[in-house]
């Protein structure tokens, strides 16, 4: 009876070792990396990526405001303006 109970327990221990090694510790470090990737994207999101605007217009984050352009903003436009100017005036 003695020996009986002894290789039960030998047995279970054999199947908890064989569990443990195919199957808990696969799901412990598959658990644990994930939580470290989760964790840096959770932080570089908070610290950096929330103040790129790119990724705030692509996640609508905040409205980009359109302002008015004002006529005369380059030197080219100022320019044709003052030869249209002149051709009005000459005709």
């Amino acid at each position: 009876m003695e020996s009986s109970s002894s290789s039960i327990a030998a047995n279970s221990l054999y199947y908890w070792n064989y569990f443990n090694l195919f199957l808990l510790r696969p799901i412990l470090a598959i658990s644990f990396a994930l939580f470290f990737i989760l964790l840096g994207w959770f932080l570089a999101w908070k610290l950096v990526l929330v103040h790129v605007p790119l990724i705030q217009e692509i996640f609508g984050m905040r409205k980009k405001p359109v302002n008015p352009k004002p006529p005369l903003r380059r030197r080219f436009s100022r320019f044709y303006k003052g030869i249209n100017a002149t051709n009005s005036a000459s005709d």
